[in-house]
C-alpha cells in the first residue's frame, strides 16, 4: 500500500491514469521479470574500492510461511515450499530458504554474488553444490552445515580454501584451544553476511511469509517491499533476484 500511496501523493502528475490499488498491484505483479535485471544492474554499480575479492562467505535464512504447528498442513506455494528444519531458530517450519553467497567488502556488508531460493527441506550443502564450481581461487567462510571433507577437497582443487567452525568430536566436552580460536575467527569473518540478513529482516520483515500463497507473489511482493521501504539501501534491491528458483 505504501508505494501506491507514495505514487498518488508525490509524482501523481506523471501518472494521470493511475488505476485503483487492486489494479495497480496486479500490473506491478506482471513486472516480475524486470525485477532481477534491475537488481543486478544496481548491484553492478557498486565500486570495487572496498571489495576484498579473495574473501567469500555463504549462508541462508528462512522465509517462514507457516509455523511449526501448521507446518504439516500448509500448502502455500505448493510444489516448491515445504517443511524443513531451521537450525538457526531450532524450529520446524513450512517455507523456503533464501541463500546468498557474497564477496567480502571492507568494514561493510558483503556484495552478493549468488542468490537463490530452495525449499526449506534442502540442506545447505546440497544447495551450495549447485554454485560451488563457480567459486574459485578464494577463501570461503561458512557455518557448520558446510562441513564435508569431499566438498572441501573439491574446492581446494579449484583454488578455494573452505573455513568453517570446528565441530566437537563425539564425547568431547570442549574443543581444543586451537579449534576454539579457529571457530571464533571464522565467525568474525562471517559476521557481515549475518548483518546483511539482519538488515533485510529489519527493513522488509522478509522472514515472515504467512501471506504468501504462490511463487509469483513471493517473487514480486518482497521486491516491492524492498523497493518502497529502502530506496537508499542499494543492497536491499538484491531480493528481486530471488526469482532464480521461483520462476515456474
Amino acid at each position: 500500500m505504501s508505494i501506491y500511496n507514495y505514487t498518488r501523493s508525490h509524482p501523481a502528475e506523471r501518472f494521470p491514469k493511475l488505476p485503483s490499488y487492486v489494479a495497480f498491484i496486479q500490473r506491478l505483479n506482471r513486472l516480475e521479470n524486470l525485477f532481477p535485471a534491475l537488481a543486478e544492474h544496481i548491484l553492478s554499480d557498486f565500486s570495487d574500492k572496498n571489495i576484498i575479492r579473495h574473501i567469500r562467505m555463504t549462508d541462508s535464512f528462512p522465509v517462514i510461511m507457516a509455523n511449526a504447528k501448521r507446518s504439516s498442513r500448509a500448502k502455500a506455494a505448493d510444489g516448491f515450499a515445504n517443511k524443513g528444519y531451521c537450525a538457526s531458530k531450532s524450529i520446524y517450519c513450512y517455507g523456503v530458504k533464501v541463500r546468498i553467497s557474497g564477496i567480502g567488502r571492507h568494514k561493510t556488508l558483503p556484495l552478493p554474488e549468488y542468490i537463490g531460493v530452495t525449499p526449506a527441506s534442502d540442506h545447505d550443502l546440497t544447495a551450495f553444490r549447485q554454485i560451488a564450481p563457480g567459486i574459485e581461487n578464494c577463501e570461503l567462510f561458512a557455518d557448520m552445515a558446510y562441513i564435508d571433507e569431499l566438498e572441501k577437497q573439491m574446492l581446494k582443487e579449484q583454488g578455494t580454501e573452505l573455513y568453517t567452525p570446528v565441530k566437537k568430536r563425539k564425547g568431547q566436552k570442549q574443543p581444543e584451544l586451537f579449534d576454539r580460536l579457529l571457530s571464533t575467527g571464522v565467525s568474525r569473518v562471517r559476521q557481515p553476511i549475518e548483518s546483511l540478513f539482519n538488515r533485510l529482516q529489519e527493513k522488509t520483515d522478509i522472514q515472515t511469509g504467512s501471506k504468501i500463497r504462490s511463487f509469483r507473489r513471493f517473487d514480486s511482493s518482497y521486491f516491492r517491499q524492498t523497493l518502497c521501504r529502502n530506496v537508499h539501501y542499494g543492497f536491499q534491491l538484491l531480493i528481486g533476484i530471488i526469482r532464480i528458483r521461483l520462476s515456474s
